[in-house]
């Protein structure tokens, strides 16, 4: 019955789709339930230049690395040829910026986990879901700058057009998208096994507060401003608690005095 089982279609044919089904419906759901966590629990004031320091190093690191990815993976192959760009160039562009963004995004999470884990202060009130993703992310950043020591042996752009077609693939939904990069060298499939993960920990994690960060300027931009959206506890309308003191008061009507909130 298994003897034709692959871990592979399992990793990067069917795992793609759990992940970013997750990823979606995790982070509604939150939103939805819970919108009073959908934020990053702040410490700055202890450890206040270790945090300014690791922070800029992690998310101008991260960013880059972020958008680099996107734009890599899924910039359609026909317009690079159309373009004119070779995939030698592609590659080199990818290491020298790739390369310097991933350092800075690995020297500024360990800045960041080890403020986390070292300041007794800071490390009482971190979850381990914090401690968790912090740690991910720091190991998926090695495992992605372990990645250059294979890329500096392909810089014919050959394995970055695999990756390519394999990431255009799986959001056209072809279900054999897995066959093109099930012989690529393991520290490949781990960081994309590690991203996967990554991913679908997203919505459960401190994380989410990306999507506030992507949705600001359309806000702003759409959304009135001066306004701030809030759930109110009561159980009954406030018109209706104020009779029910001024009815235990003896009273009628409205007074000035109100019941304590």
């Amino acid at each position: 019955m298994f003897g034709n089982f692959d871990i592979n279609f399992v990793i990067f044919g069917i795992m793609p789709y759990v992940a970013l089904t997750v990823f979606l419906v995790g982070s509604v759901a939150r939103y939805e339930r819970d919108p009073f966590t959908w934020k990053s629990s702040s410490s700055q004031l202890l450890r206040r230049k270790q945090l300014f320091w690791g922070s800029i190093l992690f998310h101008v690191g991260i960013l880059t690395v972020f958008f680099g990815h996107l734009v890599g993976l899924f910039t359609p192959i026909w317009v690079l040829d159309a373009l004119g760009v070779p995939y030698g160039l592609k590659q080199w562009m990818a290491v020298l910026i790739g390369g310097p963004a991933g350092i800075a995004a690995l020297v500024g999470s360990t800045m960041l986990l080890h403020r986390r884990l070292a300041d007794p202060r800071i490390r009482v009130t971190s979850t381990a879901p914090d401690i968790l993703i912090m740690a991910l992310i720091w190991l998926q950043l090695a495992i992605g700058l372990l990645t250059i020591t294979q890329t500096l042996q392909h810089m014919d752009g050959a394995e970055m057009v695999r990756f390519m077609t394999w990431s255009q693939s799986v959001v056209t939904w072809n279900i054999n998208a897995w066959v093109t990069v099930v012989d690529v060298h393991w520290l490949y499939k781990l960081h994309i096994f590690l991203g996967l993960i990554i991913t679908m920990l997203f919505p459960f994690t401190r994380l989410v507060h990306i999507w506030s960060g992507f949705a600001a300027p359309f806000r702003y931009l759409l959304a009135r401003s001066g306004y701030q959206l809030v759930r109110s506890r009561r159980r009954r309308p406030l018109e209706a608690r104020r009779q029910a003191f001024d009815k235990r008061q003896g009273k009628t009507g409205r007074t000035a005095t109100t019941p304590a909130e």
